[in-house]
């Protein structure tokens, strides 16, 4: 499963939104326009008044060993995100801002809402988003797939939160969200010289099924940054700024929870999801950059939803298989400071370990390396995979099983 959380993060700000109408973006024309350093064009109306607009592309190759066949590999060539990233300031503290994607890549290509959001802007203090956003999670989650450095940060990673469990947001029992984005708000700010950074939000979350009483889906994230402040838009996040953001030492701490937004309607359970994350990112003498990324995770499922139900669920009977259990996910990289040509190279490790209770334990050892062209604007990344966590995948069954394979994956990144 892919996220893609979630998540199009500074992009869709620095890029700035404009409008679908060529009606409207010639009449930008007429007033004004500017090129961003980041890439993108913003088209200014007056000194209050803008619209631009960007894009996003990751497509990949893959090939992976077939279970138990030997010398036997697929070969998989993805289209894994291709993106809109749409913004406009209508007001000295109102914003709107609109994202696309291809959610359905995999079987053809399908565009849709990935983010719809009216923001209330008013002081680093407190602002209010609402509409279809990310819901506040651990940092891998407000990364999302262009602004992690590593190019398969989910599904190679720590189990999906509610909200990336499923493609697409239904009522039926199945889904809470999609790509790591649901309906709702979100509060947010940071104080302390901008040190304390919080994210408090309220969301729908999964509906029908489990929660048939239409719960709400509450999520909170407060990060503390103990060397440099981090500088994102809103309440996102990055896994590496190439050590363009000096030195980084942040520690955030997240936490979900839905009453019955786990399991079955006959047998629902109420969701809880509290996650740990690490960032050091430092600044070497030789211009060389050191980049450490650490998460844990620790799910529970309360007051319902028995091992029995996941394991006896019957097929067409809609049921929310949350992850129950511990998980860790570490990985460490450097940046060579001298050029290769055009771009810098950067090779890293990453470990994943998953645990879930009354099931099998998964692992993925991976290693890398991301020739880095333009930042997250322009790069390529190759990796090698081994461990049985993807082909168990979202299994949590007390029968799960999977053998341990190899994978070789090249992907590349575009943004502008």
């Amino acid at each position: 499963m892919m996220n893609e959380n979630s998540d199009t993060k500074q992009a869709r700000y620095r890029l700035k939104g404009q409008s679908l109408l060529s009606a409207m973006a010639l009449a930008m024309l007429t007033v004004g326009y500017t090129q961003t350093a980041e890439a993108g064009a913003t088209f200014k109306i007056d000194d209050t008044k803008w619209v631009s607009i960007g894009g996003g592309l990751r497509t990949s190759f893959q090939a992976m060993e077939r279970g138990a066949t030997p010398n036997q590999w697929s070969n998989d060539f993805n289209l894994d995100n291709i993106r809109l990233y749409i913004n406009a300031q209508l007001h000295e503290y109102i914003k709107v801002e609109f994202n696309t994607d291809c959610q359905t890549c995999g079987n053809g290509g399908e565009v849709r809402v990935l983010d719809a959001i009216g923001k209330f802007e008013f002081n680093p203090y407190v602002n209010l988003w609402v509409g279809r956003m990310l819901v506040p999670a651990e940092r891998r989650e407000m990364n999302g797939p262009f602004y992690s450095g590593v190019y398969d940060i989910f599904a190679s990673g720590t189990p999906f939160e509610p909200s990336d469990y499923n493609l697409t947001i239904k009522n039926d029992g199945t889904s809470a969200g999609s790509f790591g984005r649901d309906d709702g708000a979100t509060f947010w700010g940071a104080a302390f010289d901008k040190r304390l950074q919080y994210a408090f939000g309220f969301f729908r979350g999964l509906r029908g099924g489990a929660n048939a009483e239409d719960n709400i889906l509450y999520a909170q994230r407060v990060a503390y940054n103990f060397w440099d402040v981090e500088k994102n838009p809103g309440y996102y996040t990055s896994g590496t700024y190439y050590g363009k953001g000096g030195d980084i030492l942040t520690v955030g701490v997240s936490n979900q929870y839905q009453r019955h937004g786990a399991g079955t309607a006959a047998d629902p359970g109420d969701f809880r999801g509290t996650t740990v994350d690490v960032l050091m990112e430092k600044v070497l003498g030789n211009g060389g950059v050191v980049t450490l990324n650490g998460e844990y995770k620790n799910y529970g499922i309360s007051k319902g939803y028995s091992q029995a139900s996941r394991d006896n669920t019957p097929v067409g009977v809609a049921n929310f298989n949350m992850f129950e259990g511990d998980a860790y996910d570490v990985s460490g990289m450097y940046l060579f400071p001298q050029k290769v040509a055009i771009g810098q190279v950067q090779p890293y490790l990453r470990y994943v370990n998953v645990a879930p209770i009354n099931s099998s334990n998964r692992n993925s050892y991976e290693a890398g390396v991301n020739y880095i062209i333009d930042s997250h604007n322009a790069k390529v990344s190759l990796m090698y995979n081994y461990g049985d966590l993807m082909t168990k995948g979202l299994n949590y069954t007390s029968t799960a099983t999977g053998l341990k394979s190899n994978s070789i994956r090249v992907g590349f990144q575009w943004q502008f």
